[in-house]
């Protein structure tokens, strides 16, 4: 997900974004214990991912004050 992308959304879907990638992180970590999982940098992807997603809800934030 770009950060373009991420900043068009609404504060609310950003954090819609967050519970859905964090489920998805999740997910992926248990594949991973289980040894099912395919590609391994989906977890580093994932945490970027989830990283901007919470930069830029910081960022709104602290512009709403």
């Amino acid at each position: 997900m770009k950060a373009k992308e991420l900043r068009e959304k609404s504060i609310e879907e950003l954090r819609n974004s967050e519970t859905e990638l964090k489920e998805q992180l999740f997910k992926l970590r248990f594949q991973k214990a289980t040894g099912q999982i395919a590609n391994p940098a989906k977890i580093r992807l994932a945490r970027k991912d989830i990283a901007r997603v919470e930069t830029i809800l910081a960022e709104r934030l602290r512009e709403a004050e």
